[in-house]
Protein backbone atom coordinates (compact mmCIF):
# COMPACT_ATOMS: atom_id res chain seq x y z
CA UNK A 1 0.00 0.00 0.00
CA UNK A 2 2.68 2.48 1.07
CA UNK A 3 4.31 1.63 -2.74
CA UNK A 4 1.24 2.39 -4.09
CA UNK A 5 1.01 5.96 -2.36
CA UNK A 6 4.94 6.86 -2.91
CA UNK A 7 4.20 6.34 -6.33
CA UNK A 8 1.23 8.35 -6.38
CA UNK A 9 3.12 11.17 -5.00
CA UNK A 10 5.91 10.54 -6.93
CA UNK A 11 3.50 11.38 -10.06
CA UNK A 12 1.79 14.23 -8.41
CA UNK A 13 5.51 15.73 -7.56
CA UNK A 14 6.12 15.73 -11.39
CA UNK A 15 3.44 17.23 -12.86
CA UNK A 16 3.38 19.75 -9.98
CA UNK A 17 7.47 20.73 -10.92
CA UNK A 18 5.99 21.15 -15.05
CA UNK A 19 3.31 23.75 -14.07
CA UNK A 20 4.03 26.88 -16.75
CA UNK A 21 5.76 29.54 -15.11
CA UNK A 22 3.95 32.91 -14.47
CA UNK A 23 3.64 34.46 -18.23
CA UNK A 24 6.41 36.80 -19.07
CA UNK A 25 4.81 40.69 -19.47
CA UNK A 26 4.42 42.06 -22.52
CA UNK A 27 2.92 45.21 -24.17
CA UNK A 28 0.58 45.32 -26.04
CA UNK A 29 -0.79 48.54 -28.53
CA UNK A 30 -4.58 48.66 -28.12
CA UNK A 31 -5.30 51.36 -30.59
CA UNK A 32 -8.66 53.22 -29.49
CA UNK A 33 -10.36 56.44 -31.10
CA UNK A 34 -10.29 59.41 -29.20
CA UNK A 35 -12.62 62.31 -29.50
CA UNK A 36 -10.52 65.50 -30.72
CA UNK A 37 -12.38 69.00 -31.12
CA UNK A 38 -12.64 69.79 -34.34
CA UNK A 39 -10.85 73.61 -35.31
CA UNK A 40 -11.54 75.52 -37.93
CA UNK A 41 -11.52 78.90 -39.36
CA UNK A 42 -14.14 80.83 -38.50
CA UNK A 43 -16.71 81.12 -41.28
CA UNK A 44 -18.17 85.10 -41.25
CA UNK A 45 -21.66 85.91 -41.63
CA UNK A 46 -22.00 88.32 -44.78
CA UNK A 47 -23.66 91.52 -44.84
CA UNK A 48 -27.62 90.36 -46.74
CA UNK A 49 -28.08 91.96 -49.61
CA UNK A 50 -32.23 92.29 -48.56
CA UNK A 51 -31.41 93.91 -45.44
CA UNK A 52 -31.14 97.36 -46.10
CA UNK A 53 -34.61 97.31 -48.29
CA UNK A 54 -37.09 99.69 -47.35
CA UNK A 55 -40.65 99.69 -47.52
CA UNK A 56 -40.38 102.45 -50.29
CA UNK A 57 -38.10 100.69 -52.73
CA UNK A 58 -39.13 99.77 -55.80
CA UNK A 59 -40.32 96.42 -57.50
CA UNK A 60 -37.09 95.81 -59.44
CA UNK A 61 -34.83 97.33 -56.45
CA UNK A 62 -36.52 94.51 -53.99
CA UNK A 63 -36.12 91.77 -56.64
CA UNK A 64 -32.47 92.13 -57.36
CA UNK A 65 -31.77 92.66 -54.20
CA UNK A 66 -33.73 89.18 -53.12
CA UNK A 67 -31.72 87.37 -55.85
CA UNK A 68 -28.38 88.45 -54.76
CA UNK A 69 -29.27 87.43 -51.48
CA UNK A 70 -30.39 84.21 -52.35
CA UNK A 71 -26.52 83.72 -54.55
CA UNK A 72 -24.88 85.09 -50.84
CA UNK A 73 -26.97 82.30 -48.92
CA UNK A 74 -26.16 79.37 -51.38
CA UNK A 75 -22.41 80.56 -51.17
CA UNK A 76 -22.17 80.64 -47.05
CA UNK A 77 -24.35 77.78 -46.84
CA UNK A 78 -21.45 75.79 -49.24
CA UNK A 79 -18.38 77.32 -47.09
CA UNK A 80 -20.62 75.85 -43.76
CA UNK A 81 -20.88 72.50 -45.23
CA UNK A 82 -17.03 72.35 -46.48
CA UNK A 83 -15.77 73.80 -42.87
CA UNK A 84 -17.96 70.52 -41.38
CA UNK A 85 -16.36 68.32 -43.55
CA UNK A 86 -12.89 68.93 -42.74
CA UNK A 87 -14.13 67.85 -39.37
CA UNK A 88 -15.04 64.25 -39.61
Amino acid sequence: MRLILLGALAVLAGCAARLPAEPEPRIVRVEVPIEVPCRTKEIAVPPWAAAGLKAGDSLEVKVRALLAERRQRIGYERELLAANETCR
